[in-house]
């Protein structure tokens, strides 16, 4: 069971991987020493997926989101499995949920614009076969977050 320290060095990293032990230590009011150890547990007990960098998608000129809804008539472990490695072998394909319900699939594109959606678009219908797809384009990023909620712990 994680104690408050605990929630808040992960609500502390998960806005900062970088933040230095002592700043860490000092914002929740430990030395380093122990913080660095609470770190290093929390790390041992798989807390952390991985430490990353978030890239900037309009300097990158893939600031167009597109949110494909895909429905299937097909539910076989092969094709659940030749659906996977598709979506894994085109990059600009950057999120994937299963769903319950009408839609069977979500995925979010980052693209610079339509033209390039409509080639992942192709590139994927090439490598599976797919009953429905709607296409949906982002507007405006209103919220976008990696940080999860801390209360349920």
């Amino acid at each position: 069971m994680l104690d408050s320290f605990d929630k808040k060095i992960l609500g502390l990293l998960q806005k900062n991987a970088e933040m230095p032990i002592a700043e860490i230590a000092a914002e929740i009011g430990l030395t380093t020493t122990p913080c660095w150890r609470r770190i290093r547990k929390l790390e041992e007990q798989g807390y952390f997926k991985r430490r990353v960098v978030l890239l900037d998608e309009e300097k990158l000129n893939v600031g167009v989101s597109v949110f494909m809804a895909i429905r299937t008539n097909q539910h076989s472990r092969e094709w659940s499995s030749a659906f996977v490695r598709a979506t894994r072998d085109i990059p600009e394909i950057v999120d994937v949920f299963r769903l319950a319900g009408d839609v069977d699939y979500m995925l979010r594109v980052v693209v610079p614009d339509i033209a390039t959606y409509d080639k992942v678009y192709q590139r994927l219908i090439e490598k599976v076969e797919i009953q429905d797809v709607s296409s949906m384009f982002a507007m405006e990023t209103i919220r976008s977050s990696t940080e999860l909620p801390l209360d349920y712990i």
